[in-house]
């Protein structure tokens, strides 16, 4: 499953760093697909939805740092364990109940994102 950020957060900034996927985001900043990914021009979702990956998409939270969950992989393929998580100096980093996902899902996840 991806990772959340809970209202807990400090806003320290240490796990948008750590990030593989550049899925980590400051409060109330605007975030793109192609950021950190290889995604470009239209990506296709599977479900009969496309967007541009330059597009900016609103903030998902106002407050305090997020993830995006279409972009989190928890690390799979990248590091045993998600570093947002592993950094986090107040444990704010958890699962995120709404996006359980397979390993198998994150590794597929992890390759649309990053083209090899």
């Amino acid at each position: 499953m991806a990772i959340i950020i809970t209202e807990e957060c400090i806003n320290c900034g240490a796990c948008e760093p750590e990030c593989p996927n550049t899925a980590i985001y400051e409060p109330a900043a605007e975030w793109k697909y192609s950021d950190g990914t290889d995604l470009k021009g239209s990506i296709d979702f599977g479900d009969g939805q496309s967007i541009s990956a330059e597009e900016p998409q609103e903030a998902i939270n106002q407050e305090v740092y997020y993830i995006v969950p279409t972009k989190c992989t928890e690390c799979t393929g990248f590091h045993e364990e998600p570093q947002c998580a592993a950094v986090c100096p107040v444990d704010c980093c958890v699962p995120d109940p709404d996006y359980e996902e397979t390993k198998e899902e994150l590794l597929a996840k992890k390759e649309w994102l990053h083209i090899e």
